[in-house]
């Protein structure tokens, strides 16, 4: 193990706008239909919003965010030495665990800052979407310190499969909705549409914004995507370069479950920087699920974050906002599009994808948990498979190869999913073309 005194934890987020070539392409307003056009109350407080946009290269750490985080950071990095021995590789293999947590993941890094910005400007209560629950559980343990209520429409299949999800949120005061709901207009047109709806993050955020949009000392907040957001969790990242260096190495590939993005570009963007310095051949690789591919069978559009299209569009790679994936166990990896930072690097070849089934997942996610012990959270289980991949690409053509990847978090809550595989009852699905192009032709047809 790799660790780091809490003296180390980052006094600064890296924004790594200050380093890329080019312009994001900007969100752009929604367009009228029938002569009336949707309208967002603002929801971001500018202290936390600008500096998020700007080309500042580091962005300091507000102490009382940085003394929450020291409760449990520096996370530990740690060489997979049993995982290598079993794989038979010549690799090394490397992985930084943000299950040491508090909520058990990296999603809290995050939700205190947010927490603690949305308290500064008068929030008084927190509305968001969560897909698997790891987003929802991290702001209800951010809020609470403040005082502010948390409210929390969950994506219906996950509500399901990970009660206990629910118990967290509800134990640290928050109230959770399971999604699609009665709630909202959002939520009684998607049941009107489908009772049997399975649920999205789309839905879910839809629902959170509208139920915010109502209520004056509510804001919503996101976990995934947004600028602010990836910007919080390149404290993965700064950690994980001291830790490298302390094991005198540096990575050929780095790897992060790519969601709407937050756990991807934590652990990518210090790397970035750092090899561009250093003038390494550095690989980035962001996974996702074929149930849920939207960088490796989507296209680089502009497109709404939230179903109803009450957002401003914004260009990314997508499957439509209407697009909704299947009864996947990788709540969090269910969203329809990607961060328009990293949609814009991977159109630019700076990062590659990639997508595994399900099975494939759950598969490496176990061997990883017999080899070193931890028992990965279905979305840390994608990264997983694509160490192990480059592990044995790298076995195949004898070369030594140093791997890094993030494991976002622990699946203690999810073994109810890890019973499903062990019993040999994991469904893969995928969707066809014929959905996909579906879900986006109203996109690629507007003007």
């Amino acid at each position: 193990m790799f660790d780091l005194e809490a003296d180390r934890v980052p006094t600064h987020w890296y924004n790594v706008l200050a380093d890329l070539p080019f312009e994001i392409p900007a969100p752009r307003s929604a367009p009228a239909v029938n002569g009336e056009r949707k309208t967002l109350n603002p929801q971001l407080p500018l202290s936390m919003y600008r500096p998020s946009i700007g080309r500042d290269r580091f962005i300091e750490i507000p102490e009382p965010v940085r003394a929450e985080y020291q409760r449990w950071r520096p996370t530990p990095l740690y060489r997979a030495t049993r995982l290598e021995k079993e794989l038979d590789t010549p690799a090394h293999i490397y992985f930084k665990y943000e299950g040491t947590s508090p909520s058990g993941s990296h999603k809290i890094n995050t939700a205190l800052a947010q927490a603690y910005y949305y308290a500064q400007s008068g929030v008084k209560e927190m509305i968001t979407g969560t897909g698997a629950g790891q987003w929802g559980t991290a702001l209800s343990m951010a809020c609470h310190p403040y005082g502010m209520e948390c409210t929390v429409f969950m994506v219906r299949s996950s509500y399901r499969q990970k009660p206990y999800r629910g118990t967290l949120m509800r134990m640290n005061g928050a109230r959770v909705i399971e999604s699609p709901s009665m709630e909202t207009e959002v939520g009684r047109a998607a049941l009107r549409a489908d009772p049997d709806s399975p649920g999205s993050l789309g839905i879910a955020n839809a629902e959170a914004i509208e139920y915010a949009n109502a209520r004056k000392e509510a804001r919503f907040s996101i976990g995934s995507g947004e600028n602010h957001v990836l910007l919080h969790q390149t404290v993965i990242g700064e950690e994980a370069l001291l830790q490298m260096r302390l094991a005198g190495e540096f990575p050929d590939v780095v790897i992060g479950a790519m969601g709407a993005g937050s756990n991807f570009a934590g652990i990518t963007f210090p790397f970035y920087r750092a090899a561009r310095e250093e003038n390494a051949g550095t690989r980035f690789l962001a996974v996702e699920p074929d149930a849920c591919p939207k960088m490796t069978r989507g296209r680089y559009v502009m497109d709404y974050t939230d179903y109803s299209g009450m957002t401003p569009m914004v260009k990314m790679y997508t499957l439509g906002h209407r697009f909704t994936a299947y009864h996947i166990h990788a709540g969090g990896l269910r969203y329809h599009g990607a961060a328009p930072i990293v949609s814009a690097m991977y159109d630019k070849g700076l990062m590659d994808a990639t997508s595994y089934s399900q099975s494939r997942v759950f598969e490496c996610g176990a061997a990883f948990a017999r080899a070193e012990g931890l028992v990965p959270a279905p979305e840390s289980a994608h990264a997983v498979t694509a160490a192990i991949d480059e592990a044995l690409k790298a076995r195949e053509e004898r070369t030594e190869r140093v791997i890094l990847f993030n494991l976002s978090g622990h699946g203690l809550l999810d073994l109810s999913a890890y019973e499903t595989h062990l019993a040999g009852d994991t469904v893969d699905v995928v969707p066809t073309d014929e959905q996909i192009q579906a879900s986006l032709r109203p996109l690629i047809e507007s003007p």
